[in-house]
């Protein structure tokens, strides 16, 4: 059985966030989700040095390795999957990530509007 390829946040096929450092929910590289998601780990975000800072305020530390996990902790610049909520949390505290709009899985719309998403655009969006 053939999976149908995952849509992003512009109705296009959703492209792959990061495999170095390796993201998603699947750690496949991809921001792809499902229903044991409850994170909604959807939106693909450049981490900046703000931002890490705040999600670590926040107790979601992503900065410090953690070896024992696979996880060898985020510096500014990696791209990963975050929490819709998160990067929502961050717009309205000012200190959201830049976005891949590409590599941003639709779902994120349920959370956080397009147009938010588009300020934040890492390449402006092709509208046609």
């Amino acid at each position: 059985m053939q999976m149908e390829p995952s849509v992003n946040v512009l109705g296009t096929v959703l492209q792959a966030c990061s495999r170095d450092p390796v993201t998603g929910f699947f750690r496949d590289g991809h921001c792809n989700t499902c229903y044991e998601d409850q994170g909604v780990h959807t939106v693909c975000a450049l981490m900046t040095a703000e931002f890490l800072a705040f999600s670590k305020y926040l107790g979601n530390d992503l900065s410090t390795p953690r070896p024992e996990y696979g996880f060898y902790g985020l510096k500014p610049g990696d791209q990963w999957c975050l929490c819709a909520s998160r990067f929502l949390q961050a717009h309205d505290e000012g200190c959201a990530p830049m976005v891949n709009l590409q590599a941003t899985h639709q779902k994120t719309l349920e959370i956080v509007p397009l147009d938010t998403l588009e300020i934040y655009a890492t390449t402006p969006p092709d509208r046609g």
